[in-house]
């Protein structure tokens, strides 16, 4: 009996050996590939390289936006689990609530990647990788920093977490500054960690730099006068753009409110860049333009005389008025005391189309195209210009709406005497070609008459600089409400050239809605042209070119003479 039992147990043990023998031998020979393909599934695993952003610059070679390495933290929620002290620890470290990695976890347990966390600074990095918690690994990326925060916001943008643009030149410019990321298959362990690369499929290529046409001290100068003037006069927003005579480089361009593109958080409603996508009625300052219109037509000269009494005129049953009657004014007067009378008759004196024709030549209806992203057009129609009324208020800024940066491209039109240039905001190592727009010497009597404008006598003293001759245009508009023009907001310019006898700088100045009690381009916008155009034109090396008399006098010959800048 125990015999034959025995020859049973040993009968079923040699089968159950034959058994697996054979199929050993059949996975070893038959499903080789098979097992390799499943081992080699869970220990290598293919991984991008990021390639790091391209880095934008100012003009001098500082930094405006910066790409620093950071960690996505991953894991595979099919295969990870988590005791009670892991999950509290890792959420910790996460920043976030036990119950909210627990459940995040839960809700993709079929996928086998997923992101817990993204752009992590090293240090809890490193903390998270210590934990040594399977199936959850570290991956590089690149976050976007900018030192200039704030201050050249709008300019530079910003991009989002997959470290594209979403503003700004970030946005515009994108697909150059965006880098190529690479791929290579790797060995990892059962914690994800990396032991050994494989094979390399591609390399990572970083995107390519920029160097912006911003010179940023200059733009700190901007940004803090023009942020000051938006707080004393309670103004709804601001905006200014320098722009170099020379090259039509954007030195500056700043907007109030701002934002910082490194925390966007509560932000959403100040990224607009207003200098190139907010247009408004440009008021007087479109005067000198009108005043060109003129000079081209061969029947006036700066010194030829109109009649603007009593002050006021009609045109059909709108009045065109002057705050007080100033009797006859030359046309140079007429752009230093801003008459919208005289402005007015001038237009209707002209030609259907002449103030559209010189309008239209400096730009104004058509982009400036400097790559900035949601630049506005304005508008300036011809298709009314038969009704005299159209062709009066849009000699004197109605009627029409301009760009901050297009009232800069104008005007930039005039500081060159007549030569157009295109802006830019890229630095240029190289002039680009020039176009004649306007007769030269007419561009320049232009520009005499709106020095005029800066004089104590103009509508814009507060626009002067010490040792400098400043030429420059006030301008100040109703703004349109649901009832038509509001005669309780308006928007205040100005614009200007310095230094006149060799121009350097054009600048544009915008004050939306102050609320302070004042409205006028020459009180809200011209004092922050003074400010800024001081310290700039100063920073840039560029010579005075006002002589100040207290420093001319000749020294009595009986003794030395003592220079004292102070002495009245």
């Amino acid at each position: 009996m125990i015999h034959w039992r025995h020859l049973l147990l040993s009968g079923v043990f040699m089968a159950a050996v034959v058994t697996l023998s054979a199929r050993v031998i059949f996975l070893a020979v038959t499903e080789r590939d098979f097992l390799q393909d499943e081992g080699d599934r869970r220990a290598l695993s293919e991984t991008q390289i990021p390639g790091m952003r391209g880095l934008i610059y100012d003009r001098n070679g500082r930094a405006l936006a910066v790409s620093t390495p950071v960690s996505a933290i991953v894991v595979n929620p099919s295969l990870l689990r988590l005791d009670p002290l892991q999950l509290t620890e890792l959420a910790r470290l996460l920043d976030l609530p036990a119950s909210a990695v627990a459940n995040r976890i839960a809700e993709h347990s079929q996928k086998q990647y997923l992101y817990l966390r993204r752009h992590l600074g090293a240090e809890r990095s490193a903390a998270i990788q210590a934990l040594r918690i399977d199936h959850l690994w570290l991956e590089r990326e690149y976050r976007r920093f900018y030192p200039a925060g704030e201050v050249a916001a709008h300019v530079v943008g910003m991009t989002n977490i997959d470290d594209r643009g979403l503003e700004g030149l970030e946005l515009s410019y994108d697909r150059l500054l965006q880098g190529r990321a690479g791929s290579k298959t790797v060995l990892r362990d059962r914690y994800g960690d990396i032991i050994r690369d494989i094979e390399y499929q591609g390399a990572a290529q970083f995107g390519q730099d920029m160097v912006l046409s911003l010179d940023l001290r200059l733009q700190y100068i901007a940004y803090r006068e023009l942020k000051a003037a938006v707080a004393t006069h309670q103004a709804v927003s601001g905006s200014l753009v320098m722009v170099d005579v020379s090259t039509g480089e954007i030195l500056a361009l700043v907007n109030q409110p701002s934002f910082n593109p490194n925390d966007i958080s509560g932000y959403r409603n100040s990224m607009r860049n207003r200098v190139v996508t907010d247009a408004y009625e440009p008021g007087s300052t479109i005067k000198p333009f009108a005043a060109l219109a003129a000079l081209e037509s061969g029947r006036y000269t700066p010194e030829t005389p109109i009649d603007t009494a009593p002050g006021y005129f009609w045109i059909g049953k709108k009045m065109i008025q002057d705050p007080v009657d100033r009797k006859t004014l030359t046309l140079a007067q007429a752009i230093q005391k801003s008459s919208q009378v005289a402005i007015a008759k001038l237009a209707l004196a002209l030609g259907e189309d002449a103030v559209f024709d010189v309008l239209t030549r400096a730009g104004l209806g058509n982009p400036v195209g400097t790559g900035l992203p949601g630049e506005a057009i304005g508008f300036l129609s011809e298709t009314e210009l038969r009704y005299p009324l159209v062709r009066a208020t849009l000699a004197y800024g109605y009627g029409l709406t301009v760009t901050p940066l297009q009232m800069a491209s104008a005007y930039l039109t005039l500081a060159r005497h007549g030569e157009r240039l295109p802006l830019t905001i890229t630095r240029r190592d190289r002039p680009l070609s020039v176009e004649r727009i306007f007769d030269a010497d007419l561009a320049e009597s232009v520009l005499s008459m709106m020095e005029l404008v800066t004089a104590q006598e103009g509508t814009a003293s507060e626009a002067s600089v010490d040792g400098y001759r400043v030429a420059g245009k006030t301008g100040t508009a109703r703004l349109v409400g649901a009832q038509g023009y509001d005669d309780e907001r308006h928007v205040a310019w100005f614009a200007g050239v310095a230094p006149v006898t060799n121009p350097k700088i054009v600048m544009v100045v915008v004050i939306n809605e102050a609320k302070s009690g004042e409205i006028g381009g020459g009180r809200l916008a011209a004092p922050v042209f003074s400010r800024v155009a001081e310290r700039s034109l100063r920073l840039l090396g560029i010579r005075p070119d006002q002589v100040d008399t207290r420093l001319a006098q000749v020294p009595s010959p009986n003794r030395q003479p003592v220079w004292q800048e102070d002495t009245p």
